[in-house]
């Protein structure tokens, strides 16, 4: 296998990873030892000796999916992508691997160009998929954002309960206050705070899917002179609101559109209102999608680090006044949707396909990792307009989450 080989004697320096190459070879990688994790996976193909080593991120998802990348002697994907995991910093230290990394962050801009058709139609991609899809692994409220898990031996249902307690806590919310929900989604958590907080409350989303569903909910929980859910780009929202919430949306800005984001929430801002942001993010500094989720899963997404989202807010003119670091909460949500995929797998197969299944579940189990093992974790950003909109104690938040959890 050549440079490949090279490349993964290099790679592999903890767990152990078999290879056997087109020709019926092993070839073993790492140190091994136990309780440590191992995979014997098999490369169908000739050709993967070449891109794998060029630029494995991506190949080894795309051979994955296409059935030219295999698993023997019991192992699986989630153990390949456990090797990864553990060795992901070995591997972007190689010389090649670094070179492609410095590249894609200098076109990191190009791949984050969200203007309103682009933000759409990169929405659409992965949200638009079917309602019936995502109700096999998500929650019953379909919340597709990181659950929150303070308590051991909670349910996902549970979980995401808690997340909307947690933010809508956050919020300082009063019965009769108006409040936009950006990237609404299937509208839970527009119908979780108008029935405990006796809020109005608009819901934006650029999904037919979600828009269609959440506004039969809304229908279907008697709400709909509380709630109105939208087609409608945040951009292009002209009121202004007592509090804006925005929950999994802020992945999808894109970097060059940060400021852009961060004005216009302090224009639909009252002076003594509040916002609430909810994104995944990651810790150090600013970095790239990976190309394979960038090319299958979220065009147009990334997940920011602090520091650059931060320097946006400071530009906007916004306090911040609070902020929140969830660390192994996303990966625990993670862990139980892929678990229920898996039980679902032959539905999802009937719906789409066998290719579409090794999709998601590669996507799955990557972002696990990336939460258990990696970098990412998630942030709660709390911005005013003006010094004073909030108490000065956070003790507000805890007994309004006490109330509704």
């Amino acid at each position: 296998m050549g440079p490949l080989s090279t490349m993964l004697e290099k790679f592999v320096q903890y767990g152990q990873m078999t290879v056997i190459d087109a020709a019926g070879k092993r070839h073993v990688f790492g140190p091994g030892g136990d309780d440590v994790p191992k995979a014997t996976l098999r490369l169908h193909d000739k050709k993967l000796y070449r891109t794998l080593f060029l630029n494995p991120e991506l190949k080894a998802g795309e051979a994955y999916m296409d059935g030219t990348l295999t698993f023997e002697d019991g192992s699986t994907i989630r153990d390949l992508l456990g090797i990864f995991a553990h060795n992901r910093t070995t591997l972007r230290r190689l010389p090649m691997q670094k070179a492609l990394k410095k590249w894609l962050k200098k076109i990191r801009r190009f791949h984050q160009r969200n203007q309103t058709d682009a933000s759409r139609k990169n929405v659409q991609h992965h949200y638009d998929l079917s309602n019936d899809f995502y109700r096999l692994f998500l929650d019953e409220d379909l919340q597709y954002s990181c659950g929150y898990w303070p308590r051991d031996g909670m349910s996902l249902e549970e979980a995401q309960i808690a997340k909307k307690a947690h933010i809508a806590a956050k919020l300082n919310l009063k019965p009769d206050m108006k409040v936009l929900d950006i990237g609404c989604g299937w509208g839970g958590m527009a119908i979780f705070i108008a029935q405990n907080f006796n809020c109005e409350v608009v819901g934006v989303t650029l999904s037919d899917e979600q828009h269609a569903m959440a506004r039969a909910r809304v229908k279907k929980a008697g709400l709909e002179d509380k709630i109105d859910i939208r087609i409608q780009d945040y951009r292009h929202v002209d009121e202004t609101f007592d509090a804006v919430v925005s929950v999994g949306m802020f992945e999808h800005v894109g970097i060059a559109h940060y400021l852009e984001y961060f004005s216009k929430i302090r224009d639909l801002l009252t002076d003594d209102g509040a916002a609430l942001i909810h994104s995944i993010g990651r810790k150090g500094g600013p970095g790239t999608t990976g190309a394979w989720i960038r090319k299958y899963i979220f065009p147009g997404g990334y997940s920011p680090a602090l520091s650059e989202t931060f320097a946006e807010i400071e530009k906007a003119g916004l306090w911040v006044t609070d902020c929140e670091i969830w660390r192994l909460h996303y990966a625990e949500t993670l862990k139980e949707w892929e678990k229920r995929f898996q039980a679902n797998r032959d539905k999802v197969a009937d719906m789409f396909d066998e290719r579409f299944c090794r999709m998601w579940e590669f996507y799955l189990i990557v972002s696990e990792y990336s939460f258990r093992h990696g970098k990412h974790m998630n942030f709660q950003i709390q911005l005013s307009k003006t010094v004073n909109a909030l108490p000065l104690s956070r003790d507000y938040m805890i007994e309004a989450e006490r109330k509704i959890s």
